[in-house]
């Protein structure tokens, strides 16, 4: 995640883009280190030295404040496996046990950073399923364009590769979803390498 500027003594005077910016930083650090129930509109526009109805102006619940944090966050995972679906000089399943493991560690050390990150993903499931349901198409998609890239090649072999990459993304949920991760910590599962192993056999022509 990257780093929050400390909002605190910048002035409130600021243009729409850079308050709403400002409101989101604070909000997301909130809802990290406080937890999402815990944070009111009040206390961030009193970390922000500005009203409540100054923050309702840019957002009209908390709830809208916690669908753009989550909409950062989805788009800066999104970024880190299209880097390595795009990355040259790997076979498709190199890229595609790449993004898993990927996916899986940058959810691990979020949530053993921020605790309570897992309060405001739950929150969005429920009230902005919207915005979970974007991000799920386009992990999926990407999944889908290096399995496609893999057909061609010969590496697998698959009948409908949106289904393939949708079964995968089924498949390693257990290890990348910010809930699951945070609390079911001990939950009975194979091996991350196994189950990319497994997935990857399964892919592959049949012998």
């Amino acid at each position: 995640m990257s780093a929050i500027a400390d909002p605190i003594n910048l002035h409130v005077e600021e243009s729409a883009p850079t308050t709403r910016c400002r409101i989101l930083a604070t909000a997301e650090r909130s809802f990290r280190e406080i937890g999402y129930q815990k944070t009111t509109v009040a206390d961030i526009a009193k970390t922000l030295k500005m009203s409540p109805a100054n923050v309702y102006r840019f957002f009209d619940s908390k709830k809208a404040i916690n669908e753009a944090v989550v909409e950062r966050l989805t788009r800066e995972v999104e970024a880190l496996i299209r880097e390595i679906a795009q990355a040259p000089g790997l076979s498709a399943g190199e890229r595609l046990a790449e993004m898993i493991t990927a996916l899986h560690q940058d959810c691990l050390e979020r949530c053993e950073a921020f605790p309570r990150m897992h309060e405001m993903i739950e929150a969005a499931m429920t009230e902005s399923w919207a915005v979970c349901r974007q991000h799920i198409d386009l992990i999926v998609t990407v999944f889908e364009q290096v399995i496609a890239e893999g057909v061609s090649r010969g590496e697998f072999d698959v009948p409908d590769t949106r289904i393939a990459a949708s079964c995968v993304h089924a498949a390693v949920v257990r290890y990348c979803h910010p809930v699951l991760v945070s609390t079911c910590p001990d939950a009975p599962v194979p091996p991350l390498d196994a189950m990319i192993a497994f997935l990857l056999k399964g892919l592959a022509p049949a012998r």
